[in-house]
Order: structure tokens, then sequence, then C-alpha cells
């Protein structure tokens, strides 16, 4: 499904040097990321253990400025590319990330293949794909799409870590390699939140199992964002009376997988906390003078 059309910002770019925006978010505007440290070059810090990445992507996206996430757990970096609205590449120094390993895992190279191209890739100073479409084992077209694939895993990767911490750098940066992709950013955090192994995680910032939500969205949004049929039952379930424990245990999914849904449909606001006692504006007081206590006709 195409993203959604975006007007970029204004901005000067050079290989090197990033596309900076005349207005970079200030840093009440991102105060999802939690701990701040932005310097000369718009870059917005954040930890996993204090921010779930849904909520930085979300915050991201909302201003449409391109730029890097990089997530580092350990001695593992990840980045995810970012422009008009939509994830365009992703790298990993994790070897298990690479295209070899992806491919292999997902049996479109044969163990003898994977070890022998491997191995004569540094001595050729030859891409993967090269190799792999010289030696005719797999067409232009799959080297393509496995490079697609082997991009898009990365991306779902993310949200499997819980701790690590997280930089975004506003600017149009470059990546010598780079093969563009185009995921909406909205779809990625949905299906990203869908894939997360562990729910419990984010149950827990739905608040308790009574808590109850409003629908916010509208049938432009349910589009926008691709929703199957199970996952559209799940929203329509929101209706400002029943709880959370309510929907998840009598959706169309697992209570598990509706838990994770509504955690994303609250991210991408699309429901919200329904206010039980909404606060009531003050009343205005008139004084009105009497005469012998009675009011004056």
């Amino acid at each position: 499904m195409a993203g959604r059309k975006v007007v970029s910002r204004r901005a000067v770019s050079g290989l090197e040097t990033p596309v900076y925006c005349p207005r970079p978010p200030r840093t009440r505007d991102l105060r999802l990321f939690g701990r701040f440290d932005m310097d000369q070059n718009f870059q917005y810090k954040g930890e996993l253990s204090q921010t779930a990445l849904p909520e930085m992507l979300f915050t991201i996206d909302r201003f449409q400025v391109p730029g890097v996430v990089e997530v580092v757990r350990e001695d593992v970096v990840k980045r995810v590319y970012i422009k008009e609205g939509s994830v365009t590449h992703a790298t990993s120094t994790d070897l298990t990330d690479s295209l070899g390993s992806f491919l292999y895992r997902n049996g479109q190279l044969a163990p003898e293949v994977y070890q022998g191209t491997m191995q004569d890739r540094p001595k050729q100073n030859k891409r993967l794909g090269e190799l792999l479409v010289e030696r005719q084992i797999l067409s232009p077209q799959d080297v393509y799409q496995g490079i697609c694939h082997q991009l898009e895993a990365i991306v779902w990767s993310l949200f499997y870590w819980e701790q690590g911490e997280v930089t975004f750098s506003i600017g149009d940066f470059k990546d010598p390699d780079m093969l563009r992709i185009q995921l909406p950013m909205r779809q990625v955090i949905l299906e990203g939140i869908k894939r997360a192994p562990n729910a419990k995680p984010l149950v827990s910032r739905l608040g308790r199992k009574e808590t109850v939500f409003t629908p916010t969205y509208n049938l432009e949004d349910v589009v926008e964002l691709a929703l199957s049929d199970e996952d559209y039952g799940v929203l329509r379930k929101v209706d400002g009376k029943s709880s959370l424990y309510e929907i998840c245990s009598d959706g169309p999914t697992s209570p598990a997988d509706s838990a994770k849904l509504m955690y994303a449909f609250r991210v991408l606001q699309l429901v919200r906390e329904h206010q039980s006692n909404p606060v009531q504006p003050n009343p205005i007081k008139i004084k009105m003078k009497t005469e012998g206590g009675q009011f004056p006709g």
C-alpha cells in the first residue's frame, strides 16, 4: 500500500552532510523520547527501557522529517532510514542480519552454496548478490526481492528489543549501499507491534484490565493502515463501554494478539483512554445585589 503523500521541508544536501530542516522539532515536542540530548546536529536520544520504540517512531512520524534512527545494544548497531513518512532503508552490524544469512535461513540457499559464496566473496571483491546472479544460483529478481525482505527483517527485529539506546538524527543521510524500500511508518508501527514476541510489556503500558477506551479513528485511518478483517474486528469492539479485558478476551484474535493490537491502536491514536469523569469547566459566579433579601424584579 502506498504511503501518504507528504511535502518535504526545504533542505540543502551533501553526500556526507545531512540535510537539516530549518525548523527541527522542539525538545518538548519529542518528549516521548524520555531523556534528551540534543546537539547542534539535531540529535535526540532515548532509552528503550524508558520509552517503547513504537512510541518513539510515532513521534518522529508526526513531524515528517527525514532522518536515521540508530539503536545500539551491546556491540550491535542497527539503523533505520526514514524519509517522507516511510522507512526507506535499514542496516545492521549483526552478521545474522546479513543477506547471506537471511537467504540461508529462508531456504533460498543450500548449505554448501551459502558456505561457498561466503568464502569466495572476499576473494573476488564482489557483493553476494552479484555472485549469486553470475553463478545463476538466483535470478536478479530473486536477489532484489531477497534484499528487500532482508531489510524489512532488520526493521522487524528492532521490535524484539526491550533494552538499548536510541538516537534519532535529523537529515537526509545517504548510505553507499542503499537500496530503497518504502514501508509507510504507520504500517511499520502496526506490523512491528504485532510481531513482538512478548505481549506482557506492551499490555502493561495500556493500564489496568478495567481500563475503557474510546474510538477516535476515521475510515481513512483504517484504509491507510490496511487493517485485516480480524484487526478491524478488534478495533470495532472499542465502544467507550467495554473494558480492555473484555475486548481482549472476546475478540476475533487471541487475547495476547488482541492486547498487542490495542497497544498499537493507542500508539497510533486510533483510540484513547475513556475519561469517565470529564473535567467540568469552572462555573461562572454572578453576584446580584438584592434589596431586602429579595431579588430585584
